[in-house]
Formats: structure tokens, C-alpha cells, sequence
């Protein structure tokens, strides 16, 4: 039974003691077996079949959607992770990627940190493995120390990586299980606000003889059953342990944090063009936000300017160069996860000066036709349709 006191003092200790904790592990590893997903290709062996209790799955797929289900959903995924694995199927092909084709096979999947994260990983795993080779599972790490001294891999994805290759019982906190752990218990604060304490119930629920099947189930659990706002609690497995079911408070939980209103702001985007027909792009600096990626110059419209000013004011002090402001290209509303933007894209022209990157990587420009061979946030990809768009009634 739940010691409810421990949990309301968020006390990392151990707080649980299941008289029948054997059912609850049985009881989700049936109910995983009719209705789980059995067909993640990262969990599966090379000729499409299921490995074995004592077999070993290579990590290096595994790794890689791993980092790529980090604030992403498994449906998004899939067809990004197909196409990773059809161009860089290895280890060693990865390292000798460039970061461009890297960000490229990224485009579209956000938070592109992760994407320079792994290809910085790559070469430190490489190290590990000290020139053993990488398609053999047992040459890589399988302890939680190693995976977490890689860029951007917390304790929660290491325990995916190290179960799901491994069969190891490594417990993991993802969203969906801090969800179901959360409702279990009918946790009264935030999850961010007691991560010991739901790390704790994970590590006690555990099942250690069937732990890649365990993980997978109760990560499962979380997006069939017991989902954000609509929980199926009539079919879940653990309902006769849950107090959130028990006492009719499902929706009450988990308890979500005080939000704040996001930011907004109001950016003016040029694309330019010279007189050859060409258009200018710029490339982030890395170590900020979508470092790498190229994109349309512009910048943040200030208090009462006109957004054609904003546009003539950010090339000027960002590109060196004096554009002479067009047609409305188009106008586009992003969300991020800390702000919101209204980005507003002008056709321009430039009429004097050489483009300078003053702040950014490099500019360089490039034949309309040439834009899909660059990385762009997903903001900029909507403006390039809208560009091949204006580019075709413009013929």
C-alpha cells in the first residue's frame, strides 16, 4: 500500500510497499502483450523478429530515437528515424557526417540542439569503443555512467537506451510514465517538483527479469491508456491501484504547474534578392537557438516602427547591406515552447552594399531552386513554399 504522507513531504526514500506487486508487474506485462506496440523497428532484431530475453539489440538506433522521442511524439518519428537509418546506418557513418547533413535530415523535427548533440556524441562513442566494432551489441556501453556523460542524454533516456538494447533493468521517468506514476499515487504537486519520490516508484515497480518489456509497456500504458486529458481507465491494468481512479480525480491529476503567458513578438523577414535572380540566406552562429540552420535574415520589429523599417534596419545592422522593401510574401504565426512569434516576410531587393555575416556563421546566395539542399527551421520551410509559390505566378 501507498504511504500517502511520504508522498504529500516528497520524500525520495523508499514510500511503497506492494503486497501484491507481482500482480501489478504481470498484470501490465499481459496487458502489453495484447495491446502493446510490437512493432517499433528500433526494438526489433535486424530480420524484423522479437529478440530474446538473452539477446542483445545494437544501441545505436535505439539511441538515436531515443533522442529524437525527447519532447517529440513516436508517430513523428518513425518516418525521420527510417530515413536517419537508410543514410547513416552506422556509428562511423555518422561520425563522418557533416553537421549540415545532419541538421538536413533533422529539418522539421524542432529542438535542433539534439541533432548537433548526437553528432557531438557520436565521436565520444567512438572513443568507448576503442575501435571494437559497433554493429557487435556487446561493445557498447551498457551502465548508465557512460550514457550520461553524452550530450543531452539524461538518466531517463540512458534507462530507455540501456533496457531496450540490453534487457537491463534500468528504470526511466519520460512523460508518459511521470503521467501514469503521478496518477497512481494521486501526486498533490507538480512532477518537476518531486522527481525523487516518482524515480523512487519506478525503480520499486521494476520488473528485473523482464525489464525491456516492462519499460516499453509502461511507456505504452501512458500513450494508449492513460493519456493527458481523456485516461481509459476502464481499461488499465493497474485501476484497482490507483488512488486517482479510486477516488474519481483522474483529471485532477497530474498536477500541472503554474503557467505563464508566452512572450510574443512581432519579427520582419526579408527575402532578398539581387540581380541575378538570386535569394540571400544566412547561417545561425552556433550556441544559440537552431544554431546551425540557415534562414531568411530579419529581426524583432520595435515599439511603433513599421515592419518595412524593421526589415531595412536588421539587414543593414545584421548584413551590411540596404534593401529596398516589396510585396508581402507571406505572414506566419509559430509557437515555441518559450515564446510566440508572428514572423511578417517582405520581397526585397538589394540596392547597395556587400552581405557581411555581422551576426551570424556566413551568408551566401543561393538559386531559389538551391534552398532545399539547406537546413531550415520549420518557419522558414513554410516561407520557401510560399517563395516557390509567388516564384511560379511571378513566370
Amino acid at each position: 500500500m501507498i504511504n500517502r504522507k511520504s508522498v504529500e513531504e516528497g520524500s525520495g526514500e523508499l514510500f511503497l510497499t506492494f503486497e501484491k506487486l507481482d500482480f501489478m508487474q504481470l498484470g501490465l506485462l499481459d496487458w502489453f502483450v495484447e495491446h502493446g506496440r510490437h512493432s517499433i523497428p528500433w526494438k526489433l532484431k535486424s530480420d524484423g523478429s522479437h529478440p530474446k530475453n538473452n539477446e542483445a539489440l545494437n544501441p545505436y538506433g535505439i539511441w538515436i530515437a531515443e533522442v529524437m522521442l525527447q519532447q517529440t511524439q513516436l508517430h513523428v518519428v518513425l518516418p525521420y528515424w527510417e530515413r536517419w537509418m537508410q543514410t547513416l546506418p552506422t556509428l562511423l557513418d555518422l561520425v563522418q557526417a557533416s553537421e549540415q547533413e545532419i541538421l538536413l535530415l533533422w529539418q522539421g523535427l524542432g529542438y535542433y540542439s539534439r541533432a548537433r548533440r548526437i553528432h557531438k556524441s557520436a565521436h565520444k562513442l567512438l572513443e568507448v569503443l576503442g575501435g571494437a566494432d559497433s554493429l557487435d551489441p556487446s561493445s557498447w556501453p551498457s551502465d548508465l555512467k557512460t550514457w550520461m556523460s553524452l550530450p543531452g542524454i539524461g538518466r531517463s533516456t540512458a534507462g530507455s537506451i540501456i533496457s531496450s538494447a540490453f534487457n537491463l533493468p534500468k528504470s526511466l521517468l519520460d512523460g508518459n510514465v511521470q503521467r501514469v506514476l503521478s496518477r497512481l499515487i494521486a501526486n498533490p504537486r507538480p512532477a518537476k517538483d518531486c522527481l525523487p519520490v516518482l524515480w523512487d516508484l519506478s525503480d520499486q515497480l521494476m520488473d528485473k527479469q523482464n525489464p525491456r518489456h516492462f519499460n516499453q509497456a509502461l511507456m505504452d500504458l501512458g500513450a494508449m491508456v492513460c493519456t493527458p486529458s481523456s485516461p481509459n481507465c476502464i481499461k488499465c491494468p493497474w485501476n484497482a491501484y490507483c488512488i486517482a481512479y479510486s477516488s474519481r480525480q483522474t483529471q485532477k491529476f497530474p498536477v500541472k504547474a503554474a503557467s505563464r503567458p508566452l512572450p510574443f513578438q512581432v519579427i520582419g523577414i526579408g527575402v532578398v534578392f539581387n540581380d541575378f535572380g538570386e535569394v540571400l540566406i544566412d547561417q545561425r552562429l552556433d550556441g544559440v537557438s537552431m544554431g546551425g540552420m540557415w534562414e531568411f535574415p530579419g529581426g524583432k520589429k520595435e515599439l511603433d516602427e513599421e515592419i518595412e523599417e524593421t526589415i531595412k534596419r536588421e539587414l543593414r545592422e545584421e548584413l551590411g547591406i540596404q534593401v529596398e522593401v516589396g510585396d508581402l510574401l507571406i505572414s506566419i504565426e509559430h509557437s515555441y515552447s518559450h515564446k510566440k512569434l508572428l514572423f511578417i516576410v517582405h520581397i526585397c531587393h538589394c540596392i547597395a552594399g556587400k552581405p557581411q555575416p555581422l551576426a551570424s556563421q556566413q551568408c551566401r546566395w543561393v538559386q531559389p531552386n538551391e534552398l532545399d539542399q539547406y537546413p531550415f527551421p520549420v518557419a522558414n520551410s513554410k516561407m520557401i513554399s510560399a517563395l516557390k509559390t509567388y516564384l511560379q505566378k511571378d513566370n
